[in-house]
């Protein structure tokens, strides 16, 4: 189920550094918010439902992680449709990039199926909700962020989507 969840978060990754570098109307940009935030939402209870906890915490780890991505998303269309103050979407932000150093170092170290790989992108991941913090709490523009958010959709998403999808990475 990761690949194609991940497909979702590639195009919304992309479409929202698009969106903010054509200045895109906030309620616009919510639209491929909501589509993925849901998918990742669904997807992520599915596996809550069916999941093996007591024989395979591996399911509880993929369901936490991956419910991180769909509340973000649901966080930015929320915000974005009804003109919400960011600040709390910066606060989860810093939250979740903090969760991703953990991620990264249980993938790191092969606790997860997920290897060295997803241990690099969860800290990519991490940095791009840290630039979430920086931006809404701190009130810091950077001014390179859509660019890090397509960049990350396509490296850090899109083309594993395709590689897990395939059946070429695990």
């Amino acid at each position: 189920m990761l690949g194609l969840v991940l497909m979702y978060v590639a195009i919304v990754l992309m479409n929202n550094g698009l969106c903010r570098l054509m200045k895109a109307d906030g309620k616009s940009t919510a639209v491929m918010n909501i589509f993925a935030g849901l998918l990742s939402v669904a997807a992520n209870i599915i596996v809550i439902v069916h999941g093996d906890f007591e024989n395979n915490v591996q399911d509880l780890y993929a369901a936490a992680t991956g419910l991180l991505f769909g509340f973000t998303y649901l966080f930015v269309a929320v915000n974005n449709i009804y003109n919400l103050d960011w600040r709390p979407y910066g606060w989860y932000s810093l939250f979740v990039a903090i969760n991703a150093i953990p991620a990264a170092y249980l993938s790191y170290s092969q606790e997860t199926n997920e290897g060295f790989c997803f241990a690099v992108i969860w800290l990519l991941w991490g940095v791009l909700w840290f630039t979430g913090f920086i931006e809404t709490v701190l009130k810091k523009n950077l001014p390179f962020v859509p660019y890090l958010a397509i960049f990350e959709g396509i490296f850090t998403a899109w083309i594993p989507a395709w590689l897990i999808i395939t059946g070429v990475w695990y």
